[in-house]
């Protein structure tokens, strides 16, 4: 055969081979499960895992982060103006109530402390300067009247001595109205005195604990203008934790709600705490609400300004149908599983989830789900797939 025939012939063989090797194939292969059908048996089995259905309490819970803030703050500040002359308390301190934490220079107050009582003095000699005048002139309108009764003085002389009675009478009120006047400059002037002792002030609220500076703004000889801050004080005994809400979780919580509360200070830790404020608007910008929690804090360990993250249970359902989260696939938009059947075979189940937690799934529809559900190689399986069960 020559060489030209060679390349003719074989190109004709391989195709011939190729074909035979197709139709063997072909032949070989199990037929296929009609549409919509199961497999028919002697099929090809799909090894897979499965876990139970069950029944279990699920929760939904959700985290939101957040911001703390103090429970009180406040910031102390001068009512008068002046040179700051000691600053008794630093960043960090206890402060008590009413505690006395700076002293303005004082000299100028004092002064007129001093100045007020003096004319105070003044004014009380003036009184009884005028009791006297007025004692004298009482009896001098007494005896002028005598003599007027047995017509020994005139007319004038009585008029005239009643005139001085009447103005001594005005004296003394005087004088009276003048040491109140006095005394209400000299409480004046020991109010203003009084404000060069500056102290941290609040409410008692039925409590008396002690307070913390959280910072500090001046320094020791500066000059301070009136309402100029100075400390910063914080009742970090009990704590805020601030945080926001969408639409969707603001109908599902209530005021006193429980919350647990960490911080990435202390990891691993658990704070208590509950909803103490959930606010009546929504902001425009971000439609969102705020949402307050109330923190216990008696050893100090949280700290305004620090992260914090709270989980809160929106949701409970008791007894619920449960599968592994993992057992769930998308198929046409919908969540379905494959439930193990009898016959070792599966069936699509397309089905409704409610909560998810910890790894599980609530299956609300079918309510009668029950059985085995395969939990790995969903992706080689159809509708009536044949499987094979494997431990894990």
């Amino acid at each position: 055969m020559s060489q030209k025939s060679r390349r003719v012939v074989l190109p004709i063989v391989l195709i011939i081979i190729a074909g035979l090797g197709w139709v063997i194939y072909q032949a070989i292969q199990p037929a296929p499960a009609p549409p919509g059908g199961p497999r028919q048996p002697g099929s090809q089995q799909v090894a897979v895992q499965t876990a139970s259905v069950t029944q279990a309490t699920v929760r939904d819970m959700r985290t939101f982060s957040g911001t703390l803030i103090p429970w009180a703050q406040f910031v102390v500040a001068p009512k008068i103006s002046g040179r700051l002359e000691r600053l008794f308390v630093d960043v960090g301190d206890l402060v008590q109530r009413d505690q006395l934490v700076a002293q303005l220079e004082d000299a100028e107050f004092v002064q007129q402390v001093e100045q007020a009582r003096a004319e105070l003095a003044v004014a009380r000699a003036n009184l009884e300067e005028a009791r006297s005048e007025l004692d004298i002139a009482e009896k001098e309108f007494a005896r002028i009247e005598t003599l007027r009764e047995q017509r020994v003085a005139s007319l004038a002389e009585l008029e005239l001595s009643k005139s001085r009675l009447l103005a001594q009478q005005a004296r003394k009120r005087v004088a009276e109205a003048q040491i109140e006047q006095r005394q209400a400059a000299l409480r004046a002037a020991e109010v203003r005195l009084s404000y060069t002792q500056i102290r941290a002030t609040w409410p008692a609220n039925g409590e008396d604990r002690p307070r913390v500076v959280g910072e500090r703004f001046v320094d020791q000889g500066t000059t301070l203008t009136a309402n100029a801050q100075m400390i910063s004080v914080l009742d970090i005994s009990a704590l805020r934790a601030v945080f926001h809400v969408s639409e969707r979780d603001y109908a599902r919580l209530q005021v006193g709600q429980s919350a647990q509360v960490s911080v990435d200070a202390f990891p691993g830790q658990q704070f208590e705490g509950r909803v103490a404020r959930i606010a009546p608007v929504f902001r425009e910008a971000s439609r969102q609400a705020r949402i307050e929690l109330e923190l216990f804090n008696p050893e100090g360990l949280m700290k305004p300004g620090m992260f914090v993250r709270a989980q809160l249970e929106l949701d409970r359902a008791e007894e619920a149908v449960v599968v592994p989260s993992v057992a769930l696939v998308r198929r046409d938009g919908q969540h379905a599983l494959f439930a193990v059947e009898d016959d070792a075979t599966v069936r699509l189940t397309v089905v409704r989830v409610g909560i998810s937690e910890n790894g599980v799934s609530q299956i609300l529809e079918p309510e009668d789900l029950s059985g085995e559900v395969v939990i790995l190689g969903q992706h080689l399986l159809e509708d009536g797939s044949s499987v094979r069960v494997v431990e894990d």
